[in-house]
């Protein structure tokens, strides 16, 4: 597949296609999730995604902007079980199937700008010198054109989703409604901030109030029978079958995922970003019982996915350890921020993390379906939880 360029736009089917003068131009190395080794590592172990890449250039032919695109599979199925949840969503698909024009969902594909397997804003990179208005709208229009070159993407192509836009973009990616864009917001990223007077995980443990230092004391004794290896590129593949099942016992916990990640993917990260990626498993004398997953990226720590054998959770309260490491791991490591992602809200804030809100934008291909997506759109809401204050002062971004 290949597309025609233009004297201000690049369109790439691999990371390995992308020149490594236009690499240095763009100088984003440093954010791992613009680094060609890690996307190298999604490529080559997530086939069922198509990648593509938009690399924007000035008048001059210098790059100045880079956009990550992943065309997806949505697997309806959940999708409308997840949407059923929504009493508003639910009455309104059943009066239109009665009435015959709400037709059964049926598998379409959606290309995102952005990470499907990760929350938070990693699709889309710009140079300091660029106007960011101009360059999120010319992103979306190279979206569009890339679609309407190839004949099967333009058949096959639904939905254009632009994903996870924090609250202070907004003034950026609120352009694209210029563009018949609407906006609407998911669950949010919850961010745990690192005190920089804490050097240890005590220190973390003394800020805490009573109830909630009891509660982290309780969790880490009963949790004192795991063991936690980390493990290398040496030691993973043969464990590879055991990280699997446990991965898709909490991935079939999710209200809705855009796809199933790859596990094999581990391998190339371990390898491809030794120093930066991690993933340790938990044992129980010779059983794994978990795992956690994660990258290390610039001066934060991001929580990646997770397996957990829940028939065991309880007893050995081993999500409850697995958030406490990562805290751990933060503090030694001395990053600002942790990003634990979308999941698990009020227990995540029961150690600390606070939200941090998530946009998205997206339209559809066809102008009059388009226009319906707004009204549906304003239903679509994250899940409400009671957020917990467990410090004796308010986190807050440093």
């Amino acid at each position: 597949m290949r597309f025609k360029n233009t004297s201000n736009i690049l369109f790439f089917c691999a990371v390995q296609e992308i020149p490594q003068r236009i690499w240095a131009a763009l100088d984003c190395l440093d954010n791992l999730y613009f680094n060609p080794q890690y996307l190298e590592a999604l490529e080559k172990n997530n086939p069922q995604i198509q990648f593509f890449y938009i690399v924007l250039l000035t008048d001059k032919g210098q790059p100045t902007a880079f956009a990550s695109l992943q065309l997806i599979d949505v697997p309806m199925d959940s999708l409308e079980e997840s949407l059923n949840k929504n009493k508003v969503f639910y009455q309104f698909k059943c009066l239109g199937r009665k009435l015959g024009v709400f037709p059964k969902m049926t598998p379409f594909k959606v290309l995102i700008c952005g990470n499907s397997f990760v929350s938070g804003e990693h699709g889309i990179y710009i140079r300091p010198e660029k106007n960011k208005q101009d360059a999120i709208k010319e992103i979306a229009k190279a979206m569009l054109r890339l679609v309407n070159s190839d004949e099967k993407l333009k058949k096959d192509i639904s939905l254009f989703l632009m994903k996870d836009f924090i609250k202070e973009s907004l003034v950026i990616s609120d352009e694209l409604y210029e563009l018949n864009y609407y906006s609407f917001n998911v669950e949010p990223n919850m961010v745990f901030y690192i005190d920089p007077n804490w050097h240890s995980f005590d220190d973390y443990l003394k800020a805490m109030k009573t109830k909630f230092r009891v509660k982290a004391k309780r969790a880490l004794q009963i949790s004192a029978g795991l063991t936690l290896k980390k493990e290398s590129i040496e030691t993973i593949e043969k464990k590879l079958p055991q990280i699997t099942a446990l991965y898709q016992k909490v991935a079939s916990k999710a209200q809705f995922n855009f796809g199933e990640f790859n596990i094999e993917t581990y391998v190339s990260l371990l390898k491809n970003l030794p120093k930066n990626y991690f993933l340790y498993t938990y044992w129980l004398d010779d059983t794994m019982v978990g795992f956690m997953s994660g990258m290390l990226n610039k001066n934060s720590l991001d929580a990646h996915f997770v397996g957990i054998d829940y028939s065991k959770n309880r007893a050995l309260g081993i999500y409850q350890r697995m958030l406490y490491d990562y805290i751990s791991m933060g503090i030694s490591h001395q990053v600002e921020s942790i990003h634990f992602g979308r999941t698990a809200s009020e227990i995540k804030s029961s150690i600390g993390a606070v939200p941090q809100e998530l946009t998205c934008y997206i339209r559809h291909k066809k102008s009059l379906t388009n226009h319906f997506l707004k009204p549906f759109l304003k239903h679509i809401e994250p899940t409400v939880f009671q957020q917990k204050f467990p410090f004796k002062t308010v986190a807050s971004k440093n």
